[in-house]
């Protein structure tokens, strides 16, 4: 069976967004590492990396955890002074999330802003490979690259742009992908189909390759395929629907992977203890 997890809120510090995964019964878990819309963060203390390893082990120290990086980045921007704040604020990531001890970190591909396609994955993959040559022990990292909708300039919307990104940088050994359902069905991809499924994940086979297929986001899509608009819903609500997510859990070449929800829930979190209900009903356990 997939870990089952979902992104966690980290007010009251990250420790608490441990106790939140508790308490939805998840085994895998994403979180921010910092405040996602400042471009500025404080160093993590000795006492709140320890206090977050205590956690994980009192949660299970075999769950997988990934960081998202800050919405502002953008690796692939025109403006010099946003690509030079986005590096700095990358580094940053990279190393907060070496500090926890966090295996995943996982970053929009960023949009080229006018550029044009080409020259925004080459501005974002120089990018990258200075941050990855930034010196930070990164050993345990593997920056994952976001599949997205497509929506206006951002790249990742097709699976020819996070390969090209991979194959042209010099570390692209550190490189991986996180598969979002809910923008892969935006972006003219139908896996709520067995058809449309397998032609999506045999195109991503073609052009990345699935062993670089690390982690999910399991969202459910608010509008149509093909729509290009990043709008997530509760699994089995939107347009992907329950076939769609029953042959993904189902699907034997990622069991065991991290499978996160990112879907609208209050502070009780009712609505993610119903959608991992969901999404475990769905599993069909085999001899």
């Amino acid at each position: 069976m997939p870990r089952f997890g979902a992104h966690m809120s980290i007010a009251g510090g990250l420790p608490q967004a441990v106790a939140r995964i508790q308490r939805v019964g998840g085994t895998a878990l994403q979180i921010f590492s910092a405040n996602q819309r400042r471009w500025e963060t404080g160093p993590l203390s000795d006492e709140t990396v320890d206090a977050f390893a205590a956690a994980r082990r009192d949660w299970g120290a075999e769950y997988p955890v990934a960081v998202h990086t800050s919405y502002l980045i953008n690796l692939a921007a025109s403006n010099h002074g946003v690509a030079t704040k986005s590096v700095r604020a990358m580094i940053a990531e990279l190393e907060r999330a070496s500090r926890l001890g966090v295996p995943f970190l996982v970053m929009h591909p960023g949009a080229h802003t006018g550029l044009g396609v080409s020259a925004g994955l080459r501005r974002l993959t120089v990018n990258l490979d200075r941050v990855l040559e930034s010196g930070v022990d990164h050993g345990r990292v593997q920056v994952l690259l976001e599949t997205t909708a497509g929506q206006g300039t951002c790249l990742g919307g097709a699976f020819a742009h996070l390969a090209a990104v991979i194959q042209a940088s010099k570390y692209g050994d550190r490189l991986g992908v996180c598969f979002d359902t809910c923008h892969v069905f935006a972006a003219g991809w139908d896996i709520s189909t067995v058809e449309g499924y397998e032609a999506a994940m045999t195109a991503f086979d073609q052009e990345i390759g699935l062993d670089r297929l690390a982690f999910f986001h399991v969202n459910d899509s608010q509008t149509a395929c093909g729509s290009r608009r990043d709008r997530h819903t509760h699994i089995g609500e939107g347009r992907i629907g329950l076939a769609g997510f029953r042959l993904l859990v189902n699907d034997p070449r990622f069991a065991g992977h991290p499978m996160v929800i990112e879907t609208p829930k209050g502070e009780d979190l009712a609505e993610d203890i119903r959608n991992l209900g969901v999404l475990r009903s769905l599993v069909t356990e085999k001899d």
